[in-house]
């Protein structure tokens, strides 16, 4: 009898010492990759983000860029680190959504990673110079039709370069491909500057890459690819347009973990995010560069990822635009 009492007096001990360490994560510190460089869309999120968000945790925040393969670098560093919520990834629609639809070879899938939350949306805005004589969609694609249109990317394979065909596809361009001509530069702010000197007609690109030179007139938007109007920008929807498949393209910013963050540990963080997002100055900043504060609980997140991952993949396939190497 004695041993049995002891025994279970020690089961209980060790119980209330696993939930005692369960409370109290976060313990120490915690490292949050971003995975691009200081200066670009991901890192002004991460680090707006990151006062309101600490001030939630109750533990520092160590913000690391880490660097390079578009994304890839910084999120094989969290796939790879252990699942115990002390190292988080800042991830984007690049690395997580475009990424794993575009290329083969990419070290990594949807399924390495376990989402927290996403908590900003940027619309994806198509926009031309006030001197190009395009004022809206259908004076594009009548261009398009005609021959000699070109549009601007960060890259072969970037979301601005999915997002220039996805748009034109959905406006009935019947061979995307080949019917307008690809111009990649080096960034979105090189994107932005050939359409303004005249070297691309278009873009379609994040609405806060170029909300400042809709804001002073140098461009003007004729999409912007969310069912609501965005601020700033004077242009008809997607949903306006009749064009209800382009709502899943749109740029986010999320956090995610390893695909073994337990349980307790992606909880708390959809609950910490709930709370971020709200600050105040949070969102007016974030408000003035043209994002729009959408929060979404970790269920949410992954489903959200996932629809725009197979909405991606589809058109990446139907139109030949995997990159094998």
């Amino acid at each position: 009898m004695k041993s049995t009492f002891l025994g279970a007096i020690g089961a209980l001990g060790l119980g209330l010492a696993a939930t005692t360490a369960l409370a109290e994560y976060p313990e120490r510190p915690i490292n949050m990759v971003i995975p691009y460089g200081a200066g670009g869309a991901t890192d002004i999120s991460a680090r707006t983000i990151a006062e309101p968000l600490g001030n939630v945790v109750g533990k520092p925040l160590i913000m690391a860029n880490v660097t390079g393969a578009g994304g890839a670098t910084g999120s094989v560093a969290v796939q790879n680190a252990k699942g115990d919520g002390y190292t988080m990834l800042f991830a984007r629609v690049g690395s997580h959504s475009v990424n794993p639809a575009m290329k083969a070879t990419l070290p990594y899938t949807l399924d390495d990673f376990r989402f927290v939350t996403v908590y900003e949306i940027n619309p994806v805005a198509c926009a031309v110079t006030p001197a190009s004589g395009i004022n809206s969609m259908d004076d594009l694609i009548a261009k398009v039709n005609e021959g000699g249109v070109s549009y601007s990317s960060s890259g072969v394979g970037s979301l601005l370069h999915l997002a220039a065909v996805m748009v034109l596809k959905e406006f009935g361009v019947a061979d995307p491909l080949n019917q307008a001509t690809h111009i990649p530069q080096k960034g979105g702010g090189a994107a932005a500057t050939a359409v303004l000197n005249g070297t691309a007609t278009f873009l379609c690109t994040n609405s806060s890459a170029v909300a400042s030179f809709i804001a002073n007139g140098q461009l003007k938007p004729i999409l912007v690819t969310t069912p609501e109007p965005v601020v700033g920008f004077d242009a008809p929807t997607a949903a306006d347009l009749g064009k209800p498949s382009l709502h899943q393209l749109v740029g986010w910013t999320g956090i995610a973990g390893p695909d073994d963050l337990p349980d307790d540990v992606a909880e708390k963080w959809g609950a910490w995010m709930a709370e971020a997002t709200q600050d105040a100055d949070f969102l007016e900043k974030m408000t003035a560069r043209g994002s729009v504060i959408d929060f979404m609980d970790p269920v949410e997140a992954n489903d959200f990822i996932q629809t725009q991952y197979e909405t991606f993949r589809a058109l990446v396939d139907e139109l030949g635009m995997r990159i094998e190497g």
